[in-house]
């Protein structure tokens, strides 16, 4: 029979590890949700994309430039 109490032991220390972690996990996302992480995510990605095409558009221009003044 101990065998058996020491796998419910186990088990009660594995659950209160595993929502140590989940709480831990919460915390340091700063509580955001699904939707709401996403979100921020796409505008961190829009926010890239634009510059990206700033810079091309940039790059681009400077390479006609160039081209005239010849």
């Amino acid at each position: 029979m101990t065998r058996g109490n020491q796998r419910e032991k186990d088990r009660e220390r594995a659950q209160k590890k595993q929502a140590q972690a989940t709480k831990q996990k919460k915390a340091a996302e700063g509580g955001k949700t699904f939707r709401t992480k996403m979100e921020s995510d796409a505008a961190i990605m829009r926010e890239k994309q634009e510059k990206a095409a700033a810079a091309k558009e940039a790059a681009r221009l400077a390479a006609l430039g160039q081209g005239n003044s010849k």
